[in-house]
């Protein structure tokens, strides 16, 4: 146990990502109240700023740990296996982001959204091998933290933008945003790399909208409102 740590955001993210990484899965509210000498009512609180600061996302009931992005505590269809162990990822987005959080060599499993076929992402010393397909962005960005569980879980790995057209079609969803998994490859490296930085902090939304644009990502999907303060 740790005396009295200061339960800032960044203190706190810090040690999530951190133990996540290290072994599969977030802290509980008892462990992180062993780990920083606070009170359980003082822990539960910090973790509800951190929640609202957009830094994780809480079970509606219980008040734990239930997504620290880009990790999902709770099963998806997206499992990255790297040093013999395994997480999840909560899209296909937050997967590629995690591959760099773990040092960049790794491998992504998961179906293609419409055909329903198993797929591998592998990733070896920062250069991703698979690249023939595309994930479907949906939801506008602005409104990403409106329900980011159902944002997330809306991000699928697709075989082309027809594969895309057709699910749409199917399942009565608005077509968004297709890119290659490449170009989000890159753009996850960045976004992401930072994450387990002791000083972490969310990008502002001029950060992240420039860092939209430097990757090439445009366009209505990618669009942020000046004023927000946050990510």
């Amino acid at each position: 146990m740790v005396a009295d740590v200061e339960l800032t955001n960044s203190s706190l993210h810090h040690h999530i990502l951190s133990t996540i990484v290290a072994r599969g899965y977030a802290p509980s509210i008892d462990e992180l109240t062993d780990w920083s000498g606070r009170t359980r009512t003082e822990v539960a609180a910090a973790l509800t700023a951190l929640a609202e600061y957009h830094g994780v996302v809480l079970h509606p009931t219980s008040g734990e740990i239930w997504i620290a992005h880009p990790f999902s505590l709770a099963p998806t269809t997206f499992t990255i296996t790297a040093h013999s162990q395994r997480w999840w990822g909560t899209c296909a987005w937050c997967s590629l982001g995690a591959v760099e959080l773990l040092g960049g060599t790794a491998t992504i499993t998961t179906r293609f959204a419409w055909s329903g076929e198993s797929v591998s992402l592998r990733v070896d010393a920062g250069k991703l091998l698979d690249t023939d397909c595309v994930i479907h962005f949906p939801i506008a960005m602005a409104k990403a933290w409106d329900n980011v569980v159902y944002t997330c879980s809306m991000m699928l790995l697709f075989r082309d933008a027809n594969a895309v057209a057709a699910w749409c079609n199917r399942f009565g969803k608005q077509q968004g945003d297709v890119r290659p998994v490449e170009q989000i490859w890159h753009f996850s490296r960045e976004w992401y790399g930072r994450h387990l930085d002791p000083d972490w902090r969310k990008w502002t939304a001029a950060e992240a909208a420039e860092m939209f644009g430097r990757h090439g990502l445009d366009g209505p999907i990618w669009s942020l409102p000046s004023a927000a303060e946050r990510f």
